[in-house]
């Protein structure tokens, strides 16, 4: 967003909004200890609120969408467990995370707290003529769009983990592409199907994962990392679909694989492709992978296929 000064001749808006922050801040109460009468502050309550709302939340989001400290929110959770609010559900495909849900009696306290707070603003604006009503809300709305956050441009696609349902998507587009690409026959999917599978079956969510790149809510591109050795990865099935191609989702899913093979404490990454891939073997290649050896060799129907190792040393 662009900074604009505030001429001279104007710098009583400075005074002026001050001052109507201090209004309204003690109009609704903001300046007592707990909110709304409650042992709960402002923050506290606004917590409960994103985690009400959020069929699942994780700790990193919630200190996103409020902008707090991520110590300051932990502690708040902490307190919010030993009372009997919150609970945390560890995540099935990612140790490292949680989801954050209310419990029982953290859903009837946060009821309550939401019934009390609504009724409070009904009762202010019902000494307010329908007229007024209106302006007041009006005048609002239009402090949020010029104090707020300029609207974003909708991401062209999005990232995520795999979930029930992605494997067999990866497995039906990996046979239909490559047959009408390359000509490849039923064997191929049939070694694409017995690489998903061991990858569920024998899953380290510490040292492995895969990625699925959505466009308009549909599936357009996956790649995985596994584990070859305790220092070596291994990038498998990288797959864009062709209506989603140029986007930078090939590149991205790449450098997610190297970003995850660092973290998790490889020494290298290794991949199998064929010669007669160019659009794969240039991103390999940007992203620091080195061809290693070539083999010719007949599969999947076809007999003039080129087999090349490609590896990347991670520093």
């Amino acid at each position: 967003m662009a900074t604009h000064p505030v001429l001279k001749e104007n710098s009583s808006y400075v005074d002026r909004v001050r001052r109507f922050n201090r209004f309204y801040t003690r109009r609704i109460g903001l300046l007592q200890e707990g909110l709304l009468q409650s042992p709960f502050s402002l923050t506290e309550v606004r917590v409960l609120y994103e985690i009400a709302r959020r069929q699942k939340s994780t700790a990193t989001e919630l200190s996103n969408e409020l902008g707090l400290d991520g110590g300051y929110l932990s502690r708040i959770l902490g307190n919010f467990e030993k009372s009997g609010l919150v609970s945390r559900t560890p995540s099935a495909t990612d140790a490292r995370q949680s989801f954050l849900a209310l419990t029982v009696r953290g859903q009837k306290i946060f009821s309550s707290l939401d019934r009390q707070q609504s009724a409070e603003v009904a009762a202010m604006l019902g000494k307010l003529h329908v007229s007024e009503q209106k302006h007041l809300a009006s005048s609002m709305q239009r402090i949020e769009e010029l104090l707020g956050e300029r609207p974003r441009p909708k991401p062209a696609y999005r990232l995520r983990e795999h979930r029930p349902g992605d494997m067999g998507w990866i497995v039906h587009r990996h046979g239909a592409l490559y047959a009408q690409e390359y000509g490849y026959n039923e064997r191929f999917e049939a070694l694409v199907a017995g690489i998903v599978a061991e990858f569920i079956q024998n899953f380290d969510a510490k040292r492995e994962r895969c990625w699925i790149a959505e466009k308009d809510g549909e599936v357009v591109g996956s790649i995985f990392l596994v584990m070859k050795s305790k220092q070596v990865a291994k990038l498998r099935l990288l797959l864009v679909e062709p209506a989603a191609r140029g986007l930078g989702i090939g590149k991205r899913l790449v450098s997610e694989c190297v970003r995850f093979a660092r973290q998790a404490g490889y020494r290298k990454i290794v991949l199998w492709t064929q010669s007669e891939l160019p659009a794969a073997r240039h991103l390999y290649e940007q992203a620091g992978f080195r061809l290693v050896s070539k083999r010719p060799h007949r599969s999947w129907g076809r007999d003039d296929l080129v087999a090349e190792t490609w590896a990347l040393t991670l520093q």
